[in-house]
């Protein structure tokens, strides 16, 4: 059975070109890019290639691109660069929506003594911009927003936001993992200090990410050691997931417009497909704007890990709006946040296309899901009574 893969915003395929291009870089030109000798000069030269690639796609310059191991170590960098060259400093802004990267990182600075605030969302997932403003104070460090968010694909106002920061002399800091390679983004023209992304989320390998960081911007390095980023980041380069990030980047730029017309359309089929064949669903989100490649659909009277179930057996691969935590099933707080109702909560379903999706997998989703939902409300004591109430 082959597989449809609708789950890109947990990770994507890597593309073959970025496999080629990394490969030699393994086995054949295997030297360190820091040694003096050629055999490391010649990685070296390819490492700087990638580090253009990236600034390319970016809109930025080669010095401002930091490589890391991941989106979360750029996160956390970026917070805890923003603590040490602010001190004094000790409050920290966020939003309740965030990813576990950024989140999980500020309750644990709040556990340490920190004034964090976590500002609001509508019901369509859109960011509460009057909170941020009554928020931003002469105490704050840092605000750190994601640009679209990973489960609705919601697009922040993050250039307004970081005026707002920058306006009481505070770093502003985006999440970016969701939004490169599939919306413009243009650092030349931002007051954004720092901006995190990951390799894993355009067709790169997993373990590659990259923390921007605006020239002349004060930055305290997270990992300490070599002389590695020119001291900004220590630890041996992975040479071959740089090279692989850079080749990335150059395709995503190529493949920009794409995202927004092609696979855009692909998903807009999908979601009125299924809104028209399934009566009780909402798009999560849906009143805001978004990723062009995701939709998350909250089902009502239904459970979400249930319908993935019945949809891997036809092969379709997606995520639930839900996660298990000790046992119990708990709605997303992306979806808490939004206030969306508990008999849709838990069914919500997410899909996030790619490039590599095609027309003919998005025929099978719209086939296969309305039965699987219809089926589901039939074993549910909640569906069978709001299909009995409307019978009547």
């Amino acid at each position: 059975m082959k597989e449809i893969y609708l789950d890109n915003n947990a990770t994507t395929k890597v593309d073959e070109a970025v496999f080629e291009e990394m490969r030699p870089y393994f086995c054949e030109l295997y030297g360190n890019p820091s040694s003096m000798h050629f055999f490391g000069g010649q990685v070296q030269s390819k490492v700087n290639e990638a580090r253009i690639r990236v600034a390319d796609l970016l809109g930025a310059s080669p010095d401002e691109i930091i490589f890391t191991a991941c989106g979360t170590e750029s996160d956390n960098a970026a917070i805890r660069s923003a603590l040490e060259v602010f001190p004094d400093r000790r409050h920290i802004i966020t939003s309740r929506v965030e990813h576990p990267a950024v989140l999980t990182q500020c309750r644990n600075l709040r556990q340490k003594g920190y004034r964090v605030t976590e500002i609001g969302v509508d019901g369509a997932g859109r960011l509460d911009m009057e909170e941020l403003k009554a928020a931003v104070d002469a105490e704050t460090a840092i605000v750190s927003l994601m640009w679209a968010n990973n489960e609705t694909g919601v697009i922040f106002p993050v250039e307004e936001a970081a005026a707002l920061a920058k306006s009481k002399g505070a770093f502003f800091h985006s999440d970016a993992v969701q939004a490169i390679g599939k919306i413009p983004i243009n650092m030349a023209a931002s007051s954004i200090d720092m901006l995190s992304l990951s390799g894993h989320k355009l067709h790169a390998p997993k373990g590659i990410g990259v923390l921007y960081v605006r020239r002349g911007t004060p930055f305290r390095p997270f990992l300490v050691g070599g002389h590695q980023e020119k001291s900004r980041r220590a630890g041996t380069e992975n040479a071959a997931a740089i090279i692989a990030l850079g080749k990335a980047c150059q395709l995503a730029g190529e493949h920009m417009d794409a995202e927004n017309t092609v696979v855009k359309a692909m998903r807009d089929r999908l979601q009125d497909a299924l809104m028209t064949a399934i009566p009780h669903a909402r798009i999560n989100g849906g009143g805001a704007e978004r990723l062009p490649n995701t939709t998350s659909i909250a089902f009502e009277f239904v459970e979400g890990e249930a319908i993935l179930l019945l949809l891997s057996e036809f092969g379709i691969c997606a995520s639930s709006g839900s996660a298990c935590t000790s046992g119990s099933l708990e709605p997303s707080h992306v979806l808490r946040a939004m206030g969306v109702p508990f008999t849709c909560a838990h069914g919500s379903i997410r899909f996030s296309l790619s490039r590599y999706t095609t027309d003919a997998e998005i025929d099978t989703v719209i086939r296969e899901l309305p039965p699987i939902i219809a089926r589901l409300r039939q074993m549910s004591p909640f569906g069978r009574e709001f299909l009995k109430g409307e019978a009547r």
